[in-house]
């Protein structure tokens, strides 16, 4: 997981120029129609300004398409891998060594062929980034020849496969210090003009060698929340991606639509009890939490659906994992929500009890109270908590509900509860939050949780072979009938909802089949932009 990205406002002024100069365009909404349906520009305002630009090497594209940029491999809506520069690879019997064929019709925007060379340059100054991209198993990787690429590993690893599906290639002969802010790809699109706040402007790339797009131009434009309505209402722009509170309202010539994500919230429990530091200093633990029928009860007794229903209005889903519906997902995560005789008999058999009749239970001389912090500005996070808090109440439960920056989150998450959001369409992410390797790295797994079984789950599952092989354990590693990190396990999260991505679409305007979409950083919605086209 990665901070939001800022999402800038000063396009404002941008959306207000255009308006003043379209004067009366929206006044016959059927004639537009009919002029949409010619064009072949689109303007959209789906997202946030990449802080870092368009480097793959520096980790663009890992939320969703590169656009600017081919990948080795890439998953198609139904989340099955195929090749996108590769003909076909093949992994060596010990797993160590992969080697990949490339197709051999493929330019870069400016004509210049990619060759093996570019995938050797790109992976090599990707492992020297030190960004957010890891490439910490990677031994070598060389041509072979002209059109052959061979990977070598340090230790097996399933989800390297992941790796070539998320890394953009670049060119060697044309990356440099200012790459990430004028890219030149393979990609079907290609950069044209980026005005930093307001706009990107691309076209479509005349070299690509895969499907062409029907649309030859598209501007993205850098809007707030309430400006890309507002701007959907005035009908300057083809796409807008909107928050659940502006979707119950009709647009004129648009169209809802809901894309199913991964894109998740949940809180994450200080696991074990406190008395130590960090290397920082920050403590670590939490009395209550690290009670496992706090975390439990907290679980069983949760409205999933009413906070899909009362907060998401609707658009979202009941959320148990941090992978729901991934192919390495284990539905047993699943539980009976809202089960108040069982979240009491939870917390009673583990010794909580309100003697003093005040309605917060207590074990000995310890209250059932904690903190529970959320990003301040973030107002879904901020429902889902105090609803959560004002929920677990009647079980005797006191939730303390703050909002923070996340530079104060970050010396408070190793102690306090926080309502994160996660969703990633790599399974390394799972072994991130859970691996007691990463307790207390970065954002990973802050709540210091670690469950021997699940590390040999988790561990087995990382040095499979392939994905195939890998399943069973990242299933195991959930709950194996009798333990787990799941929902009936230790529960060392209790997850709420995943968001549908919501976006007014113009009503002509097809834009493929979407498959589930990641957490919300980046363009997740252009991974599939050569099959966009108008309708008649």
């Amino acid at each position: 997981m990665l901070k939001r990205f800022t999402v800038t406002i000063t396009a404002l002024s941008l959306i207000f120029t255009m308006l003043f100069f379209s004067g009366c365009s929206n006044s016959d909404p059927e004639k537009n129609m009919k002029a949409d349906t010619e064009r072949d520009e689109l303007i959209m305002a789906i997202g946030s300004e990449p802080d870092g630009g368009f480097d793959p090497t520096t980790g663009w594209g890992r939320y969703g398409s590169p656009l600017f940029q081919s990948t080795i491999l890439k998953r198609d809506s139904d989340m099955k891998i195929v090749n996108d520069l590769a003909t076909d690879y093949t992994v060596s019997n010990d797993g160590l060594e992969w080697t990949v064929n490339l197709r051999r019709d493929v330019r870069f925007s400016d004509g210049k062929p990619l060759t093996a060379e570019d995938v050797v340059f790109t992976y090599e100054t990707t492992a020297k980034s030190a960004s957010v991209v890891d490439l910490n198993i990677l031994k070598s990787v060389m041509a072979l020849d002209e059109y052959t690429v061979k990977f070598t590993l340090k230790n097996p690893q399933s989800t390297f496969i992941n790796i070539l599906v998320n890394t953009g290639i670049v060119p060697k002969h044309a990356y440099g210090s200012d790459y990430s802010q004028k890219p030149l790809g393979s990609g079907p699109f290609k950069f044209v003009q980026w005005d930093k706040g307001q706009q990107l402007i691309v076209e479509a790339n005349p070299e690509y060698y895969g499907k062409k797009p029907f649309f030859k131009k598209i501007t993205f434009l850098y809007l707030s929340e309430e400006a890309a309505f507002a701007a959907a209402q005035a009908g300057e722009v083809d796409v807008a991606a909107i928050v659940p509170s502006y979707a119950g309202q009709k647009v004129t010539g648009m169209k809802l639509q809901a894309v199913e994500s991964v894109d998740n919230r949940g809180i994450l429990f200080p696991y074990v009890k406190p008395g130590e530091k960090t290397k920082d200093g920050y403590p670590i633990g939490n009395e209550v939490t690290s009670d496992i029928a706090i975390r439990k009860a907290i679980n069983f007794y949760v409205d999933r659906s009413s906070l899909v229903d009362g907060i998401l209005n609707g658009y979202g889903s009941p959320a148990y994992s941090v992978c729901d519906k991934m192919p390495w997902w284990n539905p047993d995560t699943v539980i009976k929500d809202a089960d108040e005789a069982g979240a009491k008999q939870i917390l009673s058999e583990g010794g909580w009890k309100d003697p003093n009749g005040d309605g917060t239970l207590e074990k000995g001389a310890l209250k059932a109270e904690f903190n529970l912090i959320y990003p301040s500005g973030d107002q879904i996070r901020q429902s889902l908590a105090i609803a959560v808090a004002d929920r677990v109440k009647s079980i005797g439960i006191k939730i303390n509900v703050e909002g923070k920056s996340w530079d104060d989150m970050e010396k408070l998450m190793y102690s306090n509860a926080i309502m994160f959001g996660w969703g990633s369409q790599d399974p390394i992410e799972m072994y991130n939050l859970y691996s007691s390797k990463y307790r207390g790295v970065d954002y990973y797994n802050s709540g210091f949780y670690m469950n021997p079984k699940v590390d040999e789950y988790l561990n087995k599952a990382m040095s499979s072979i392939s994905e195939a092989d890998a399943l069973q354990y990242w299933k195991k590693a959930q709950w194996d009938g009798s333990t787990g990190f799941g929902t009936n396990g230790d529960a060392p999260w209790a997850w709420l909802v995943n968001l549908d991505h919501l976006y007014l679409v113009k009503e002509k305007l097809n834009i493929g089949k979407q498959k589930i979409h990641p957490h919300g950083h980046g363009w997740p919605l252009t991974d599939n932009i050569e099959e966009w086209h108008w309708e008649n």
